[in-house]
């Protein structure tokens, strides 16, 4: 049976929302030229659809991937979802649709130009999200960890679990300066909300002592004879540096002032515990 396909569906944005775009494509027999959320401005011929999100709805869609495809089917439609892709919604329905009718082996068709498609960007998406589990440098204010991040994908999705069993105790904020989100936590509480603006305060006396040890140790195990630029830009690709303490502008200037020996209080009864020290060397309490 043919499936109309002079249709574009308009539905909220989310992943939910696009779970209900499939569920409509099946149930109407439809097979839309163009999904787009409403915050996108698309010109088209064809009749719009309006698909509203419905929980229900998602949560049968997502559990018949897992059921009826695999579980890695949907953590490529996961992936997929929160990048960067063009027209990630087409690319996505179709996979699916494939993945109706093939069943977990879809997943490994990469001759395919729909699954190699997926599969690439989930790739990506896979690894800019491992990306920020390890080059992610938080400062304190006023009892409150914050970190600042630029990345292509929406990756808040994948680290929130991450930082919320790594610091359960703690209250912290990571802002998405791209997307113009924040994850935040409190109280054991975590949510991603909008956040047009952020703007940290001036750091205060102790975290600049935080910045200055950790720089100091940073560069103290480094190991001048092995010390190779592009390599160091190839693990950590230079786009991630504007926000590394140790690599960011006011690193620098932190190490230009090196002109007199570290003294502080707190150093007198030993080396203090630091927001920076992670669990290995090059790792933030961000780790």
């Amino acid at each position: 049976m043919s499936y109309r396909s002079d249709v574009a569906y308009v539905y909220d944005g989310s992943l939910e929302g696009l779970l209900c775009c499939v569920y409509e494509s099946y149930y109407k027999k439809e097979l839309p030229s163009l999904i787009f959320s409403h915050s996108e401005v698309q010109g088209t011929l064809f009749e719009v659809k309006e698909i509203e999100t419905n929980v229900e709805y998602s949560l049968k869609v997502e559990r018949s991937i897992i059921n009826s495809i695999s579980r890695e089917a949907w953590r490529l439609v996961r992936l997929c979802y929160f990048s960067k892709l063009e027209n990630r919604e087409i690319h996505i329905l179709n996979f699916l649709r494939m993945g109706y009718k093939i069943g977990y082996r879809v997943t490994n068709m990469l001759a395919d130009d729909t699954v190699r498609t997926i599969v690439k960007t989930a790739k990506y998406v896979g690894g800019e999200s491992h990306f920020y589990k390890e080059f992610l440098r938080f400062s304190e204010y006023n009892g409150t960890l914050v970190a600042i991040i630029e990345p292509k994908s929406f990756v808040l999705p994948m680290i929130v679990h991450h930082y919320c069993d790594r610091f359960p105790s703690e209250q912290f904020l990571i802002y998405d300066e791209t997307h113009k989100y924040a994850l935040t936590y409190q109280n054991g509480e975590s949510a991603i909300v909008k956040l047009e603006h952020f703007e940290p305060p001036e750091a205060c006396e102790k975290e600049e002592m935080y910045r200055e040890l950790w720089i100091r140790f940073y560069d103290t195990i480094a190991i001048e004879g092995r010390i190779s630029e592009k390599r160091r830009m190839n693990n950590m690709p230079k786009r991630y540096w504007k926000h590394l303490t140790e690599l960011n502008e006011s690193g620098e200037a932190i190490r230009a002032k090196r002109l007199q020996p570290l003294c502080h209080p707190e150093l007198d009864s030993g080396f203090p515990e630091s927001k920076h020290f992670g669990g290995d060397c090059g790792s933030s309490r961000g780790r």
